[in-house]
């Protein structure tokens, strides 16, 4: 059987290079023209390491994973819903639409439908791409790899033999280690420590601080957002609609400067009344362009690609699918004819510092809940999800691909990531090149 790694082992250099500056401009011109600082910013960032560069590039990932022989999935496990930019980094904690603190997968904007394998696949070279960083040798790593797969299969089957399956949770009650330690973290932030960092009360009310990042609105594109708004508040499930005092818009600011996947995306931030008038329960939320994802580029399904309306639809849409108890502010609209994803910016949302977990001991643990994270996202909806792309049990049909060949399935994914992480360091010596001699149209590395 002839792999990605296989085939990328054999590529002149100087092909691989070019490949990675075709990939990059196809799926990001348009923004780098429309905001080449953000996109500097962003390749910069991606310089910095490996890692970094993997993270900001899931693009390029597609377009060599596409091309594997994946004997892991049949008719129907090719077409799940995927978080599609499953790597380490993209774990956290959240607060659950029922109030309790959960750790899963917390970022959804690159999600699609696709071979669940793809998502495994880059958790597996992310993991690498950690080991590598943190110079634990080869068979630590593979450990590590072997460790998130198992404990995945493990509790895909566990969800395939039970029918409770949206009350499997990641909570304070059900972890320990650094992970519990993650989410008491969480617990000791919150909502008012939210909005001194982000408001200041002027004439007895909430209102956005100004400062670096923050745009003030003129009165015509105030209007246009809260025309998007409304239309808007008609998408939110009717299980999850809060008191009509809850979206009443108090200010509305453009805001700038998110992270590497989000680069060029225009992006408001609105202010909202909460469920009281009490200043300390007012609500922040984040109206930002959905990007196109990633995973979509390589999957040729006309059914898929129709069924969303734009790409905020298609990012809320997702998310339901794969996060049990979503966000009950997420929803989406259309602003000047592209589509919006909403959300609530929550003061409970924190991440793994992988910076400050170094030994095994620490890690492995960690990892085994990586695992089941992973599980639960392909294979446990939130109860407001409706859609009609996938109509069958993700678990059983996971389960009945893998059959009785764990092991096999497993050290395939422990190959993958080891041998994909050594071609994504020679592919960031590629970029850092490209981008520092000017190579990448529109973005001079200078």
């Amino acid at each position: 059987m002839t792999t990605v790694v296989d085939a990328l082992s054999v590529r002149r250099p100087e092909d691989r290079a070019q490949q990675i500056v075709d990939i990059l401009v196809e799926a990001f011109e348009p923004l780098i023209k429309a905001d080449p600082a953000a996109f500097r910013s962003k390749f910069r960032k991606m310089a910095a390491d490996p890692f970094a560069f993997y993270r900001g590039s899931a693009c390029l990932f597609y377009a060599d994973v596409i091309g594997d022989e994946d004997r892991w999935v049949d008719e129907r496990t090719s077409r799940v819903w995927i978080q599609g930019d499953l790597h380490c980094g993209n774990f956290g904690t959240y607060m659950d639409s029922s109030g309790v603190l959960v750790f899963d997968v917390n970022d959804y904007d690159e999600a699609y439908l696709g071979h669940y394998t793809w998502d495994l696949k880059r958790l597996a070279a992310s993991l690498a791409l950690l080991g590598f960083g943190k110079a634990l040798s080869d068979q630590t790593i593979a450990t590590m790899i072997r460790t998130v797969a198992t404990a995945y299969v493990e509790r895909v089957r566990g969800f395939a033999s039970h029918t409770d399956d949206e009350q499997f949770r990641l909570t304070l009650d059900t972890t320990s280690g650094v992970l519990r330690d993650v989410l008491l973290d969480a617990r000791m932030r919150t909502r008012i420590a939210l909005l001194d960092r982000t408001t200041t009360i002027r004439d007895q009310d909430r209102a956005f601080r100004t400062g670096p990042g923050v745009r003030l609105l003129e009165p015509d594109e105030r209007k246009r957002v809260e025309a998007a708004f409304a239309e808007y508040v008609t998408t939110i499930p009717s299980g999850k609609l809060k008191e009509v005092t809850s979206y009443r818009i108090k200010d509305i600011v453009g805001r700038s400067g998110f992270g590497i996947g989000s680069a060029g995306l225009p992006a408001y931030n609105l202010l909202m009344e909460g469920a009281t008038q009490a200043l300390e329960n007012d609500v922040v939320l984040s109206m930002k362009q959905g990007n196109v994802a990633a995973a979509s580029r390589v999957v040729d399904d006309h059914g898929i690609r129709t069924y969303f309306e734009h790409q905020g639809h298609r990012t809320a849409v997702s998310q339901r699918a794969l996060q049990a108890h979503a966000d009950p502010w997420l929803g989406w609209c259309s602003l000047d004819g592209v589509g919006q994803v909403v959300q609530e910016l929550s003061p409970y949302e924190t991440d793994i510092e992988w910076a400050d977990i170094n030994e095994p001991a620490e890690i492995m643990p960690l990892l085994r809940y990586l695992g089941q994270a992973a599980a639960k996202v392909h294979c446990v909806s939130d109860a407001d999800s409706v859609q009609s792309l996938v109509q069958f049990q993700t678990e059983n049909a996971i389960v009945a691909a893998i059959g009785d060949r764990e092991g096999e399935f497993v050290e395939e994914l422990v190959a993958f990531g080891l041998g994909y992480a050594a071609h994504v360091r020679d592919d960031h010596r590629h970029f850092v090149d490209a981008f520092r001699n000017g190579r990448i149209p529109g973005v001079d590395g200078g």
